[in-house]
């Protein structure tokens, strides 16, 4: 019996999370052992170039040596103590440091978590129900956020998994990606106190907002009083060292963060204006709390990366420029082999697709061939090469990649391109 077989009958579908189970592009996912850099290892000794990251927060690669001390140090003292730290303060000034227009930050757990609680605390700032997001951002998996579209560009949420009442979703309307008048449309149906968004969008694979709408998206908010949660728990310290403030000058109201603050550890985090922030508990009457929040390991490993990033500004230049020319590599043979495909790059983060149309929302995305993407997947996963495994998801680039990496990468599509 293989590890994936077995792993099925104690574990749900055989995986703690879904994308990992490999069904959109088919095939078993390889069980990982180790990782050093910017490869992994699975438990058969087949050696991948990892272009996952663990879903991004790994922008120094793995087992990057500051961290792991960092880690190590923290464990010897104690792993959790539900109480107050010294490194949870350090962490939050290093962060808070960045970000003029933010003043408070709590951390917590997971992406999931600072998105829920970033929600609950604009809809009491705001004393209003509604929200907004935008069909194709994911905002983790709390009930109001998953949601589909019904009819009409802008409209109130449906249910999109079962277990959520619609009671739930009533209150989350829907509007087009990159589209401003969706978003009018969306006020004008509900008393909106919160509009979230993905200012660079990481999981319709890469679809950066363009400047002008996250401007208009931001004179919205102002008239009609609702809180602009940014969504940066992808983009923060990925898309640039600010993450999107760097790149389009928009201030937030609320800007939520995770996976590269923890270093790969466990971690999330919402901060704020002062005014909007101090409606938490136990300052004010918006409840949230954690145990594991702000646990002494996540922080030491988050500010032994938030300080180095910023010692080391230069390396998203580099970043920037390995992706760039991965995916131009990528487009060439794409051309030469008939094949419709489009990308965007983003510091170090990147995303293409098998389609004609460079995509502005989700339902360009939609529209691209996935089932090339699968053939892509398992003739690039057998050559070694490790990408998300699904067409919607983001790649990362990490400091240890080589150009011979992205070369190799680049030739290993060259062979492959005419199966696919």
């Amino acid at each position: 019996m293989g590890i994936f077989q077995e792993a099925q009958q104690y574990i749900v579908g055989g995986v703690n999370s879904p994308v990992r189970a490999f069904k959109s592009v088919g095939g078993e996912p390889p069980f990982i052992e180790r990782g050093e850099g910017a490869y992994i290892w699975d438990i058969e000794g087949n050696k991948y170039l990892d272009y996952i990251q663990s879903w991004g927060p790994l922008i120094f690669g793995h087992c990057d040596k500051d961290t792991q001390e960092a880690i190590i140090k923290a464990v010897k003292k104690g792993v959790s103590f539900g109480a107050p730290t010294k490194v949870e303060v350090e962490l939050a000034k290093e962060v808070l440091e960045l970000f003029p227009h933010l003043d408070l930050i709590r951390f917590v757990n997971s992406g999931t978590e600072a998105t829920m609680s970033a929600i609950r605390l604009a809809r009491g700032y705001t004393s209003k129900d509604d929200i907004i997001k935008f069909v194709g951002c994911y905002h983790g998996h709390s009930d109001s956020l998953l949601v589909s579209a019904g009819s009409g560009a802008a409209t109130f949420g449906v249910p999109s998994s079962p277990g959520v009442p619609a009671d739930f979703t009533k209150h989350t309307l829907l509007a087009e990606y990159n589209n401003i008048e969706s978003v009018k449309a969306a006020f004008e149906k509900g008393d909106v106190g919160c509009v979230i968004i993905e200012p660079i969008a990481g999981n319709m694979s890469l679809v950066p907002a363009k400047k002008e709408f996250l401007e208009e998206l931001r004179e919205l908010c102002n008239h009609y009083g609702a809180v602009l949660i940014l969504d940066e728990v992808m983009s923060g310290f990925r898309a640039s060292l600010r993450g999107s403030f760097d790149i389009y000058g928009v201030e937030a109201d609320i800007v939520t963060f995770g996976k590269v603050i923890g270093g790969g550890m466990p971690v999330g985090a919402f901060a704020g204006r002062k005014e909007i922030m101090e409606k938490l508990s136990p300052v004010g009457p918006v409840y949230q709390a954690g145990t594991l929040s702000g646990n002494p390991v996540a922080m030491s490993a988050g500010l032994a990366v938030i300080k180095k990033l910023k010692e080391n500004p230069e390396i998203y230049k580099e970043l920037e420029k390995k992706a760039k020319a991965l995916m131009e590599g990528f487009e060439k043979t794409s051309k030469e082999n008939g094949i419709d495909f489009t990308y965007n790059v983003v510091g170090s983060m990147f995303g293409f697709f098998f389609n004609p149309k460079k995509p502005e929302n989700f339902a360009d995305v939609d529209s691209s061939d996935t089932q090339r993407y699968a053939k892509f997947h398992n003739k690039m996963l057998n050559k070694g090469f490790y990408f998300a495994p699904s067409a919607y998801e983001t790649g990362f680039i990490c400091t240890p990649m080589s150009d011979s990496d992205i070369q190799n990468t680049i030739k290993a599509y060259e062979e492959i391109a005419k199966e696919i």
